[in-house]
């Protein structure tokens, strides 16, 4: 297998947003050189004119810290419902922002980039599921099409947490995938997260390693215990009694047919004193976790 070891940005929001500052935090401090840009770093919202000062600035940071964007993606601010939302208005609006997030990322030199696959209302998952989700293939088939133009290799979604945000067995990962590969410019595949394994039936991360990981370019790495997503990082402390080890994952992976993939932190620290001053640190110690299996 051919594997990366890198870093969702979603740790620096609001904290390190400066891209010379995460740039050298990523490099210097966690010996990274491989990032997953999210878009609460520069929405497609923001003006034009600013848009483009700050894409000057991540390139030039990433370049003097010889540093590879391989991917955008949506975070925690931007964990709404947008191809999937009950207004066409809303969702023609939602899918312009992806077509200039896109763009934003081939700018930086991304490769593959997406989100989660939307998200259902209440009342669209119980009175109108079928044709809002129709709406969701059709606008991530459009958008595969757009991103070849761009020179993507693939699109990206997240399996979710609950029925409403899609993606929440292996089983449905795997339609949904399917069903917009029907008609796709290029191939919609899997950001798999090793502690999303949301249905109470379904609670193990293993089996969706060995089931998706040939198909996911991007996996998110968390620390965590079953039935809860802790986005923990890879510490002594947590991994004690953390559900995710690196033998046993790797063996995972390698029994999925995996021939190629990036292995990326996704790890999350609550804004409270005993884990403020220790963002760093804690992802400092995760990259040696993962370096016994992960050379690059």
């Amino acid at each position: 297998m051919k594997i990366k070891l890198g870093t969702n940005l979603g740790f620096a929001i609001n904290r390190y947003i400066e891209p010379e500052v995460w740039a050298k935090i990523v490099r210097e401090d966690l010996d990274l050189s491989s990032v997953q840009f999210v878009a609460d770093l520069l929405n497609p919202f923001l003006p034009e004119e600013y848009i483009k000062s700050q894409v000057t600035r991540i390139q030039e940071s990433v370049k003097r810290y010889n540093i590879t964007v391989d991917s955008i993606f949506t975070s925690a601010y931007t964990r709404v419902n947008h191809l999937m939302h009950p207004d066409e208005e809303a969702r023609k609006i939602w899918y312009n922002w992806f077509e200039r997030l896109f763009e934003i990322g081939a700018q930086l030199g991304c490769t593959t980039g997406g989100s989660h696959f939307g998200i259902m209302t209440f009342d669209s998952y119980d009175n109108n599921y079928d044709d809002i989700l129709e709406e969701g293939v059709k606008g991530w088939q459009k958008l595969s099409f757009y991103a070849k133009e761009l020179g993507y290799k693939s699109l990206i979604f997240e399996p979710m947490s609950v029925p409403r945000e899609m993606g929440n067995t292996i089983s449905e990962s795997r339609k949904l995938m399917e069903m917009v590969n029907a008609n796709s410019g290029i191939p919609m595949e899997i950001c798999l997260d090793i502690g999303h394994a949301p249905h109470p039936e379904e609670r193990d991360p293993y089996p969706w390693v060995e089931e998706l990981g040939a198909v996911s370019p991007i996996i998110h790495l968390q620390q965590t215990v079953l039935h809860k997503s802790n986005h923990w990082p890879f510490t002594k402390e947590y991994n004690e009694g953390g559900l995710i080890q690196g033998e046993k994952f790797m063996k995972a992976l390698e029994k999925s047919g995996c021939k190629e993939t990036i292995l990326m932190f996704e790890i999350s620290h609550r804004e409270h004193w005993d884990t403020e001053f220790k963002i760093i640190e804690e992802l400092t110690e995760s990259t040696r976790y993962w370096r016994e299996w992960v050379k690059d």
